[in-house]
């Protein structure tokens, strides 16, 4: 099947409900053991009240779309900006979404806005990637 060119305003997004055993992953694979994700009782006694998701990790949606589906397959990172605007807590489903802004003609670079919000719509990370696609 022959892939549609690539054209500004195109979109994808993705959601996922993030839990116990991923946060818990995260922390083994990346050592990020910081007691807001790890420990209740620390989270409680933060300003945020309970557990955190890792911001990377709420925000790793984002690298799946752009490596899976927009661009897609053989996509390679050139840059990524992120804010972190809310928090993410266990149990929060995240939809990331990335929209293509711009379009290099002389390379194969693109440029895309990047977000995930909570299902309720709050905001939790803006940014933006540069993209290298085959």
């Amino acid at each position: 099947m022959e892939k549609k060119p690539l054209q500004i305003g195109q979109f994808a997004e993705q959601s996922r409900r993030y839990e116990e055993a991923d946060v818990l992953a995260f922390a083994k694979l990346t050592g990020d053991d910081n007691p807001v994700h790890l420990d209740a009782e620390a989270a409680r006694k933060s300003r945020f009240g309970q557990r955190l998701v890792h911001g990377m990790l709420a925000a790793s949606g984002i690298a799946t779309l752009l490596g899976t589906r927009l661009p897609g397959e053989g996509t390679v990172y050139v840059a990524q900006n992120l804010k972190f605007l809310a928090p993410v807590f266990l149990g929060d489903e995240i939809t990331a979404r990335v929209e293509i802004v711009s379009i290099r003609e002389d390379k194969p670079i693109i440029t895309l806005t990047t977000t995930c919000h909570k299902a309720d719509g709050t905001l939790t990370v803006q940014g933006e990637a540069v993209v290298y696609y085959p």
